[in-house]
């Protein structure tokens, strides 16, 4: 329609109600800060990730929601509840382990079932129930099987069918995918995330693959040493990193350290040992000469060629050092002056035999200032 108003994300919306609130909280384990200080706000019928490398507090933080672990300091609310000293199973949650945690002496159907019968659930309701999940994961015909009986994936729906039928208003999955192979991990990520959204239930699942973060969530968390280091959509956190941490941790990059030589308007000239030159970048702040500042550029923004590229903002000749062809892409290694190794990725979207460069070869690369990214953090 005409004149309609953008349909604002949750997150965006200042009269939403929050699902999860985690407000200040703070969790150490011999003196060692697992979570510092950490706040965070989560709406309801979103697919959140919790993202960062082994170690930086995320999974303590997801057995904190789940009532397994206590905060030393802070609250945490769901649907407004103060739940932080509610045991788990009073809490509306239920929590899918990485390992599945299956009985395998029990069916599919008795599994799934497992929950509901503990509740006392009537045995026609159970039924029904059950019928319904199994027929939602596609496991109606397997309902007999014991869990040795299934495939890797096939075990994970079981999983996540148990955990779903008791309809909780938050799932939490702790590294859902990890025992799963590539292809099969690849192609139940956007299952759980259509079943995600058929159902409507909030999930906050914890990972340390980047990939999977990036393709599920709606927004996600960077965690590091108990904090989190930014947080936003998938894009938000690749195309806009807010710190060499996060530009880091998010993709590959090329990173470059510098200090500022001048500004003109948006764009910097930043002098980096290492490329032994200039690099230019956009930036919407305003940054005093002799700052030293962070230059970070995605590898599918660099252009890689034999002749030297016109009307370029950044560009510099260097050896080809490294070539890898991965089928959709091939990797370029570019060693330049100063030292730095700068990565290029080029789509192959024409089938060929040989590619134009090879080791040894002379090549520029070359990017414009507004695909570069000041890092001053």
């Amino acid at each position: 329609m005409a004149g309609s108003q953008p349909t604002l994300a949750a997150w965006q919306d200042p009269s939403a109600a929050p699902l999860v609130e985690i407000q200040n909280v703070t969790k150490t384990f011999d003196s060692v800060y697992a979570v510092d200080d950490l706040s965070l706000t989560i709406y309801p019928g979103e697919f959140f990730s919790l993202l960062g490398a082994s170690g930086c507090g995320k999974t303590t933080l997801l057995r904190m929601l789940a009532g397994f672990e206590r905060p030393d300091k802070g609250r945490l609310l769901i649907a407004g509840q103060d739940v932080t000293e509610m045991p788990p199973y009073h809490r509306p949650v239920n929590m899918m382990f990485q390992s599945y945690a299956l009985f395998p002496h029990l069916s599919v159907a008795q599994n799934v079932a497992f929950g509901l019968r503990q509740e006392g659930v009537a045995r026609n309701e159970v039924k029904q129930r059950v019928e319904a999940m199994l027929e939602l994961v596609r496991l109606e015909s397997f309902a007999k099987r014991k869990p040795h009986q299934l495939s890797g994936g096939q075990r994970q729906r079981v999983a996540l069918a148990r955990s779903l039928i008791k309809q909780p208003k938050l799932l939490l999955l702790d590294e859902p995918l990890g025992a799963l192979d590539r292809k099969l991990r690849e192609h139940t990520q956007f299952e759980l995330v259509n079943l995600q959204e058929r159902l409507g239930i909030t999930f906050v699942m914890v990972t340390h693959d980047q990939e999977e973060a990036m393709t599920m969530s709606t927004r996600m968390a960077v965690m590091n040493e108990g904090r989190i280091r930014q947080l936003g959509t998938p894009s938000e956190l690749y195309e806009f990193p807010a710190n060499r941490f996060v530009a880091g941790f998010i993709g590959a990059v090329n990173q470059f350290e510098g200090r500022v030589v001048e500004q003109h308007d948006a764009t910097l000239a930043v002098h980096a040992e290492s490329v032994q030159g200039e690099l230019h970048v956009t930036t919407q702040h305003a940054v005093a000469p002799g700052t030293p500042l962070g230059v970070a550029v995605r590898p599918e923004k660099v252009r890689i060629s034999i002749d030297r590229p016109e009307g370029a903002d950044n560009h510099l000749k260097g050896s080809v050092e490294e070539i890898a062809y991965l089928g959709d892409v091939s990797i370029y290694h570019v060693r330049v002056p100063g030292g730095a190794l700068i990565e290029a990725q080029v789509t192959n979207r024409a089938r060929h035999v040989s590619a134009s460069l090879t080791w040894g070869d002379e090549a520029w690369v070359a990017w414009s200032a507004d695909d570069a990214i000041a890092l001053l953090e």
